[in-house]
This record gives C-alpha cells, structure tokens and sequence, in this order.
C-alpha cells in the first residue's frame, strides 16, 4: 500500500490534489484508517493517478476524467479513444477560435502602432540611494522570466515629478514600490530596465550617498559614491501598471507575517487555500469545506478561501512583517501593503482551488 505523500510524489498529482479527487469520487484510496484518516492506496491506483494526472494536464473536462478511469479500471478501453479524440478536437476547435480572436488583436495592435509617435526619453535626477535600494529590493521578486515575454524580464523605471516609481511583473504577480527624487521636475520619462542591469545597480546602492541616475534615450546610467554602471534599456514598452493597478476597496486585514510565513512553509504544491477571517491563515486542505471547485475563492461559515501560490505569496512578505493584505473579491487580485505607507505593494492572482 502507499500512504498519500507517496502517491502524491510518485503521481506527480501532489497530496492536495489526491485529497480533492478523493472528494469528488475520481480516486478515492483503497483505505481510509478509521482512527488516524490516513488514505492508503493500492499499488495499482499508481498508474490510475498517473494517468489522471495526464489528462488533467491535457486539460480533459473532470466528467470526462471520471468516464476514463471508470473504462480503464474496468477494462473497457473501446470508451478510452473515443474520450480522448473527442477532447482533443474540442482542444483544435478552440485554438481555431483563439487563432481567429488572436488575429484580429494584432491588427488592432498594428493599427494603433502605427499612429502612435515615438518621443524622446531624457531625465537627470538624484535619489537616495536607501529609499533606491528599498524599492528595488520590495519589486524585484515580481520579475519575469519567461523568454517570449522579454519585456516583463525587467524593472520599469517610471519618473514623474519627485517620483521615481519602479515596478515589475511577471503576469501573476505585481510589484510596486516609490522613491523620491530631486533635479527631474520634468514630463514623464519611463525605461524597463533589464533585470541584470538592475542588480548591477542595486550592488552599488551600499551607502547612505544620493545616486545620479541618467536617461538619455535607451540608455540609463547610474552614479553614486564614484562608481558607475551603465547599459541599454529593453526595446519595447511595459505594460500600464497604473490601470492595472486600479481596484475597487476592499477589506484590510492584518497579517501575522511570521505565523503566515510558516504555515506556507509547509506547503509543497503550486497552490494552497488562505482563510481570511479577522486574520489570514493557510488552511489544513486546499480544497476545504466551502472553498468550491472554480476559480478564485469560496464564502463559508469559518471565512473567505482564496486560493494562491504559496511560493509567490512567501516572496511577497519577504521585505516586512507590518503587512496588510486587502481582499478585494473571489476574482480579483489579493493586495498586499505594508501598513500606514502606499508607497510599497504588491497585487497577487488568486489560483484556482479546483485541482
């Protein structure tokens, strides 16, 4: 027999997602022990959970899951092909149409590009390099590292005013983080900095003096105690962090970071539920009582569930232990501040409970 943290780790489907499927009824062990509730599961459940984990992945419909294994468990294969040639289809019809929705979004891109005017990025302006160290180490967590998203590989630098505002996202997460600034005084100049180049200068932020920073073009050039360090900005333009960054309120809560930090510790999986009641704390089982089976988040009697990555949400809560995190609604970012500042946040995509 194998206990669920060796299914989990030979299934490649993880204990959580063993624990829904046995709620649902798609795998459910072999034996539950009536003292403990430890699941155990026959060796041959092995390649039923391999095989579920397959289809899952393939992104099969969970009714068609059920009707897969009940075929194949019970040795009616005839059923098995025609499952999988009919989802498979219904997978070619939907590229179709998002090929067809694809299209027409590039030619609308196209269209605007080329009325849109090129203008010229220049800015001179002394920041402190403490408050410059800060900010970049709140954001650069949130850096992408997906190579057909280059852009989202750096640090946007946003001067406007006395206000140097560097963010970085890599879709799933949002980071933004504000330092003051003298000298600039001038129309707004943004550049994305390359994630190397940013540590090249976060290395130099090391003392209490004022750093030049210098944007001429695509080029940016960092000065303070003197040393330098130069390069190229990315080519192309950052999303608009300030429309996405525009949320309704929504309910602060307060959070016990070193409490929150442990219980996510002990998560092994992509995902895990948050409770949020007058606190936020990781729930014993992803997919608990009232947390649903779609996207987001479930309302119950013991609280909001949301689901999230807890790797991300841990990177998040590295810079401080006087956090807030706001919950707007089951489909909406989670917000994570530092209390009484709105200089430093980070928005976080809830995940999906349904495994």
């Amino acid at each position: 027999m194998h206990s669920i943290g060796e299914m989990g780790r030979d299934s490649g489907l993880g204990v959580s997602a063993l624990r829904f499927y046995d709620r649902v009824g798609v795998l459910p062990p072999a034996r539950v022990d009536p003292a403990t509730g430890y699941r155990w599961y026959a060796p041959e459940q092995l390649d039923e959970a391999r095989l579920l984990a397959r289809l899952r992945q393939a992104g099969m419909p969970l009714a068609d899951v059920r009707l897969v294994l009940a075929a194949w468990s019970g040795g009616d294969t005839g059923l098995v092909p025609r499952l999988l040639d009919g989802h498979l289809r219904r997978l070619e019809r939907e590229l179709a149409d998002a090929r067809g929705a694809l299209s027409a979004v590039r030619a609308r891109l196209g269209h605007k590009e080329s009325t849109m005017t090129t203008t010229n990025r220049t800015a001179r302006l002394t920041v402190p390099a403490t408050e410059f160290a800060a900010a970049l180490d709140s954001v650069r967590f949130a850096v992408g590292t997906d190579p057909e998203l280059p852009v989202l590989g750096g640090i946007l630098f946003d001067v406007e005013g006395e206000d140097l505002h560097v963010v970085a996202t890599d879709r799933y997460r949002l980071a933004v983080a504000r330092a003051s600034t003298t000298g600039h005084g001038g129309e707004r100049v943004q550049l994305t900095v390359p994630a190397p180049l940013v540590d090249a200068m976060r290395a130099l932020l090391t003392g209490d003096s004022p750093a030049l920073l210098t944007v001429d073009g695509d080029g940016i050039e960092l000065q303070t105690q003197g040393r330098r360090v130069a390069g190229q900005g990315l080519g192309e333009e950052f999303p608009d962090y300030r429309r996405l960054t525009r949320l309704p309120e929504g309910r602060r809560i307060p959070l016990d970071v070193p409490a929150l930090r442990q219980g996510l510790a002990g998560q092994d999986g992509e995902r895990c539920a948050l409770v949020l009641t007058d606190t936020v704390t990781v729930a014993d089982e992803a997919f608990g009582s009232g947390s649903g089976y779609g996207y987001g988040s479930g309302s119950g009697a013991d609280g909001d569930r949301v689901g999230v990555n807890p790797a991300f949400l841990l990177d998040a809560l590295a810079d401080g232990d006087d956090m807030l995190l706001e919950y707007v609604g089951p489909k909406a970012p989670l917000v994570l501040l530092r209390s009484g500042t709105g200089d430093a946040f980070s928005l976080l995509m809830p995940c999906t409970l349904d495994a």
